[in-house]
């Protein structure tokens, strides 16, 4: 059921979106360094490595640059308009042919680059691994204000990211896994769409009393 409302939702999006995709892609290829699409290697179902789409809004050479794989609020390497993308959101929806492709669902443990994924237990590398990654889920909608968590960290960054940010992720998203459903994937469809609208809300916690907390943000 779930894999047959990806299909579905993700090409009616795909062709409600399209007039959108029109100009940022004008926009993308007039500016900055002319590139509309960023492709990057992802961890995805079974350990699989999967090319992900989003809109380009950072350096070509930006993995190479500053914190590398980590990004940050207001950094330096983010194109002009790839603070609005990244803020929005935006850049996220040519994923939308992942889903369609059946690489990604539209919720589900948010697929990571390599480097992030080593910083996962074994336990929760196998447990997260045993479904198809998602455009949004649990871990993205909880921490989707991670860029201004590590800009106010006073230490190492990436230290930070490696041992707090990615066990509590790890937490959050091994418990979408042993609770997944249909019903909890469209619940988290709605939760996703109300942190999109009302940036401020935080929906899970009303949703989702058992949720782990962190004790560190």
């Amino acid at each position: 059921m779930q894999r047959l409302f990806d299909i579905l939702l993700s090409a009616a999006a795909l062709l409600v979106l399209a007039p959108l995709f029109l100009p940022i892609a004008l926009i993308l290829r007039l500016t900055g360094e002319g590139e509309v699409f960023y492709r990057q290697t992802r961890v995805g179902y079974k350990g699989e490595l999967f090319s992900i789409l989003k809109f380009a809004t950072m350096l070509k050479d930006s993995p190479n640059m500053g914190t590398g794989m980590i990004t940050v609020r207001g950094d330096p390497r983010i194109l002009p308009i790839g603070g609005f993308l990244r803020k929005t959101k935006i850049n996220e929806l040519p994923q939308l042919i992942n889903v369609f492709m059946g690489q990604m669902s539209l919720i589900g443990p948010r697929p990571l680059a390599p480097r992030g994924f080593s910083a996962y237990s074994e336990d929760v590398k196998r447990i997260v691994t045993t479904v198809r990654p998602g455009l949004s889920g649990i871990g993205s909608i909880a921490l989707r204000n991670e860029e201004e968590i590590l800009q106010n960290v006073k230490g190492d960054q990436v230290e930070f990211y490696d041992n707090v940010i990615m066990p509590f992720k790890g937490e959050l998203e091994c418990w979408y896994v042993k609770r997944q459903g249909f019903s909890l994937y469209l619940a988290l469809i709605v939760a996703t769409i109300i942190a999109v609208m009302a940036p401020q809300s935080r929906p899970l916690q009303r949703m989702f009393p058992d949720l782990p907390r962190s004790q560190n943000f």
